[in-house]
């Protein structure tokens, strides 16, 4: 996504270090605000004496535009650069923060949902950073800096830990106005602080030839099927976690979100070493390792293994698979897309990673068998598309001479 003046310029170590802090640190309360809704869906299904279809459009929706709005964003910061685009998305999650205090405050769905909406705005966040800091970066280091930027999806973490527990200490609006004040305060520091790289240039290129273009290449909807299946999956149990184990479990909230917190912890942990792992080994084992593990862990999940240790352990062994085939999925893109093309591909790539956290809540809220506390239909589809993923690695791609040596 990134123009590049080249390589040659030089640029100060401090400056690259302290906008790659400024990028993760925006990166991060973006992702806590698009999650804000996930970590107290039980509070609103109690409130609101929700469905369980209700509930999951309720927990997923701010998922869709967090995904879709990932490719114009992209392409809005090929022309204007990191410093503008993090301050104004910051900004503009503002007003739906609010928004989701007003829905919640007065039980009002329709509010909510409309909030929740727009909330996406700050899920779209991952497609600034990844080309800002890129242009930061040497290629021989890009991999360190992206995997210290992906870390920020620790947000959903921090917004599983303590929004319940903000709620519990603060109370339910003022929660939502700490998360507010926060966004601003992190738009102001980047105005103020954050610059574009002196080895970016601005692109003015028409983006939809170039969308066209890489919506051609194989290579993009290979890809995009393997992100849906591990960031998607990351982001379908980050958010609906909370639901799960209380419907399951019976959890209450404060402590399904702090087994929320720690499965998305083992996600962050594990996303810039699948990268690490895929310089070493290949992206495409360490991608097949994922989705074959994420088959196997499910089928562990649908016999509901008991408390404390063996569920535990499952959940957190999944989240590193999802994690892992994150960080692998995204090297083998970095390697194998057109150089110019790699932004492109990159901004379709990544709406299909959090397009495929959307559906899956969906399902989950659609095919709950309440009765049972089980949810076995919605597993067995995690089960089928994980190993379908894992034999498409495998098989389906095409090996190319390139990779041996560097996937």
């Amino acid at each position: 996504m990134t123009m590049s003046t080249g390589t040659e310029v030089p640029v100060d170590r401090r400056a690259q270090t302290l906008n790659l802090v400024l990028a993760t640190t925006a990166f991060t309360i973006s992702f806590w605000a698009w999650n804000l809704i996930g970590p107290l869906g039980v509070r609103y299904t109690a409130d609101m004496d929700l469905s369980s279809t209700a509930k999951s459009v309720l927990v997923a929706i701010p998922i869709l535009v967090g995904s879709l709005g990932r490719i114009l964003t992209g392409a809005l910061t090929d022309r204007l650069g990191g410093r503008i685009m993090f301050p104004v998305l910051l900004l503009a999650s503002v007003p739906f923060v609010i928004l989701v205090a007003i829905g919640g405050h007065f039980d009002n769905y329709t509010i909510l949902v409309i909030a929740g909406f727009f909330l996406g705005i700050a899920g779209t966040s991952f497609a600034v950073g990844i080309p800002f800091v890129n242009a930061w970066y040497d290629k021989s280091r890009r991999g360190f800096a992206t995997g210290i930027f992906g870390a920020g999806m620790g947000g959903t973490a921090l917004s599983a830990f303590f929004t319940p527990r903000f709620v519990q200490w603060f109370g339910y609006v003022t929660t939502h106005v700490i998360i507010a004040v926060a966004l601003v305060v992190v738009a102001a520091v980047c105005w103020m602080l954050m610059r574009d790289s002196p080895r970016w240039s601005a692109n003015h290129d028409a983006v939809v030839p170039k969308l066209i273009g890489a919506a051609k290449l194989p290579i993009t909807w290979q890809m995009g099927f393997l992100y849906a299946a591990a960031f998607g999956g990351f982001v379908a149990f980050s958010t609906y976690l909370p639901t799960y184990l209380n419907d399951v479990y019976g959890f209450d909230l404060e402590a399904a979100g702090t087994r929320t917190a720690g499965f998305a912890i083992a996600a962050v942990v594990a996303r810039p070493l699948g990268g690490i792992l895929s310089d070493r080994f290949g992206a495409r084992l360490i991608t097949v390792i994922s989705c074959a593990g994420a088959s196997v862990l499910a089928i562990w999940m649908i016999t509901k293994p008991p408390l404390e240790i063996p569920a535990g352990l499952d959940f957190v062994l999944m989240a590193l698979c999802m994690g892992l085939g994150s960080g692998s999925v995204f090297s083998w893109v970095a390697k194998e897309a057109p150089q110019e093309r790699v932004g492109s591909v990159t901004g379709i790539v990544g709406a299909a990673g959090g397009l495929g956290g959307f559906f899956p809540p969906l399902l989950m809220g659609a095919t709950y068998n309440a009765e049972d506390h089980s949810y076995t239909v919605g597993l067995t589809l995690l089960v089928i598309v994980s190993a379908l993923a894992a034999v498409y690695t495998a098989f389906g791609i095409r090996h190319r001479k390139s990779e041996n040596a560097t996937v």
